[in-house]
């Protein structure tokens, strides 16, 4: 359906049907997939509409799960896929790149920014003794307070002429430069890590009662949220890559499923995957179309529907004693 959406006035069933031939052809078909819509109207469903879709709906499960796990590792319900600096440290190694005009290297970039953020992170909460959820997060901030500091400095410094605008568009988050190599990285990340952490739920509702409960159980806390953490920052630093950093997916989406279909990770780490990619995927064309010509980042789409409904929910989950319990 989203395919179809935009400023080309191309018939659904065309749009089908140039999929299907598509797909015949890469399994093999003798087939031309252009025949139906053209070489110009193929090439925007095809090249520009599908890879778009598609990277959309990655990121949005991907991003979707990342902070459900990283609510439960943490017991922190304002926790988000970039709790522990990932996306500072992605925006750092993305912009680094931007400004010396060597912007293939942007995906590259992004993700080694984003792996060394969660390395610093983990280096200075485990200097301070156990890893537990509160010196994580403290960590996380300091790194990401740090890494920001250096964007800052570098967009100052460097940046000239229109390399703001392509470095403002892509710290708001946008998938408007996503092509087939961004499908290959963000579904590959999502069908490679995305099941590792399908398979922690039960894991994770031991953590959801403390480390003390989790250890009771058997579960080697230490080495378990060491474990699933550099999973979610993997999985977080591929998507960050090529989407920049997307604020709110990770953040209300969790809650919002846990209001449906309760705690248990087994049915909320499924369903925010589902709820994510759609809700991107939605988001995603309502930012190349509403505005037409005009685009916006899909990181300002998300946080004008994602700030509002993230106050309902807090509102909805009010305690009697006014915490977030």
């Amino acid at each position: 359906m989203a395919v179809t959406v935009g400023p080309a006035e191309i018939a659904p069933t065309d749009v089908w049907r140039s999929l299907v031939d598509h797909v015949r052809a890469a399994l093999g078909a003798t087939v031309d997939p252009t025949a139906t819509l053209g070489l110009l109207h193929d090439g925007i469903v095809w090249d520009l509409r599908m890879p778009r879709v598609l990277t959309a709906a990655a990121v949005g499960a991907g991003l979707g799960v990342a902070g459900a796990v990283m609510q439960s590792l943490t017991r922190n319900p304002l926790a988000d896929p970039y709790l522990l600096g990932l996306s500072s440290g992605a925006s750092l190694g993305a912009v680094a790149v931007l400004v010396l005009g060597v912007g293939v290297l942007l995906p590259v970039a992004a993700f080694v920014g984003a792996v060394a953020a969660l390395a610093a992170a983990l280096t200075l909460a485990g200097s301070l003794g156990t890893i537990t959820p509160a010196r994580t997060v403290l960590a996380g901030l300091a790194v990401a307070q740090l890494c920001a500091a250096g964007t800052s400095f570098v967009i100052f410094w460097s940046a000239t002429g229109d390399s703001y605008r392509e470095i403002l568009g892509w710290l708001m988050g946008s998938l408007g430069g996503a092509t087939w190599s961004s499908v290959a990285i963000s579904l590959g990340a999502v069908v490679v890590l995305l099941p590792v952490l399908l398979a922690s739920a039960r894991t994770l509702d031991a953590f959801a009662f403390g480390d003390t409960a989790a250890a009771a159980l058997g579960i080697g806390v230490g080495r378990t949220r060491w474990a699933l953490l550099t999973v979610v920052a993997l999985l977080t630093g591929a998507l960050v890559a090529v989407s920049g950093a997307i604020g709110f997916v990770g953040l209300i989406l969790p809650h919002a499923v846990r209001l449906v279909v309760g705690a248990a990770h087994h049915r909320v780490l499924p369903l925010t995957a589902l709820v994510g990619a759609s809700f991107l995927v939605w988001a995603d064309t309502a930012a190349r179309t509403v505005f037409e010509p005009r685009e916006l980042p899909v990181g300002i789409v998300t946080a004008f529907l994602g700030a509002p409904v993230f106050a309902l929910l807090l509102w909805q989950r009010r305690s009697a004693s006014g915490d977030l319990a």
